[in-house]
């Protein structure tokens, strides 16, 4: 493409690919990425994992699969205004959330937990195990071969991993993350290209306006909580000054897509001035400026925590949703213990893979068969495993 930034990541410069082959000659290196993101078998899983509310609690709550969806819409448009490469940033907001746990947070909480003696668990991690171990769908390698600049937007595009000194801070790296390294660098200490940036503010701005969605649509909070909310507060009142006589459900999607637009208008008028500042000649000058190029203002970010604390306080710690996450939490932690103790009773093509019961290698195993578990798969197999009722 001609119309790029020249800080734009350029798929005709890629870096290139860990086992090499011939170029597409219809669509581009990061084009490529998308689709073989998209016709993941952990891409297709996503449809059954939780983003708040566990699946049978009703269709209309977002999962992780219209949660990427929907990030990928708004890193889309805001890498388009940026000049940047929409098929890359595309491709990074479609991974962003593969190696996520059924049941949300709490999964990936009590997962983390049975895992502290074998190396944790860390969401970010997994998803490079997804994508260049877990998925076995071509012939020559595992994975799905992705280029360094895709996998480098996945493991970092929350920031720099490591510090100028090549610290970690209070928690070491992901074994995942230090394994693959090792052999292929994804330049930890620097912070991601910019379409990474762009699909982590993505990210964010499309979990807090859903969430807001969701929890009206439950009950758990009204219009009227929201008033007091630093940003959301002034939107709600627009849209009551002109909507007076609209259903609940209509005032809350004017709310929630102003508010999106809000957000992605402060992101974009933020990262041309960042951008502007730093007058960078190339990515590479993006991934050394020592700080994000793609950001929400000052004045956003505070609005921002503000909203975050709303959510943590009226949604995520709220008492219905507590009960399913306790349960949540149970369920995983009983897949485990069982499945690490007696690995026989994992699938055939997961057992034969098993080095005996209690190992590190089995709980690495165990760990990513329950990983890849849909909400509703996790349920079913611990009923399967623990109704101990013999049938006739």
């Amino acid at each position: 493409m001609t119309d790029l930034a020249p800080y734009a990541s350029l798929a005709a410069a890629s870096r290139g690919r860990r086992y090499a082959e011939p170029e597409s000659p219809t669509r581009s290196a990061f084009q490529r990425d998308r689709d073989r993101i998209i016709h993941s078998s952990a891409f297709r899983r996503l449809q059954y994992k939780t983003q708040v509310f566990l699946y049978h609690e009703g269709d209309h709550y977002r999962s992780r699969l219209t949660h990427s969806l929907e990030v990928a819409q708004i890193a889309r448009s805001i890498g388009r205004v940026l000049a940047l490469d929409e098929d890359l940033a595309e491709a990074l907001a479609l991974a962003h959330d593969l190696g996520h746990t059924c049941f949300g947070h709490a999964g990936e909480e009590a997962l983390d937990a049975v895992m502290v003696p074998f190396g944790g668990f860390d969401h970010n991690a997994q998803t490079l195990r997804i994508l260049t171990r877990l998925e076995h769908r071509y012939g020559a390698f595992d994975g799905l071969n992705l280029t360094w600049e895709t996998l480098e937007g996945v493991v970092k595009h929350n920031g720099p991993l490591l510090d100028a000194a090549g610290g970690t801070g209070a928690r070491p790296l992901p074994l995942a993350i230090v394994e693959y390294v090792a052999e292929h660098d994804l330049e930890l200490a620097s912070h991601a290209g910019p379409e990474a940036q762009v699909a982590a503010l993505a990210d964010d701005i499309a979990y807090n306006n859903h969430d807001i969605d969701d929890g009206l649509r439950a009950g758990l909070f009204t219009l009227d909580d929201l008033v007091e909310v630093p940003l959301v507060g002034d939107v709600v009142a627009q849209v009551r000054a002109l909507y007076p006589g609209a259903e609940r459900q209509r005032q809350a999607h004017e709310v929630v897509r102003r508010l999106i637009n809000r957000m992605v208008d402060d992101v974009i008028g933020e990262s041309r001035r960042r951008l502007a500042a730093l007058a960078p000649a190339s990515v590479a000058a993006i991934r050394a400026a020592g700080r994000p190029v793609v950001a929400f203002s000052d004045a956003m970010a505070g609005q921002d925590r503000a909203l975050k604390g709303f959510l943590k306080t009226r949604m995520y710690r709220a008492d219905r949703v507590n009960r399913m996450t306790s349960k949540a939490r149970r369920i995983v932690r009983d897949l485990f213990a069982l499945l690490h103790a007696e690995p026989e009773c994992l699938p055939a093509a997961w057992a034969r893979r098993a080095d005996g019961a209690g190992t590190p290698r089995t709980a690495r195993l165990v760990a990513d068969f329950i990983a890849g578990m849909t909400d509703r798969f996790a349920i079913e197999e611990h009923a399967r495993l623990f109704d101990v009722t013999i049938h006739p």
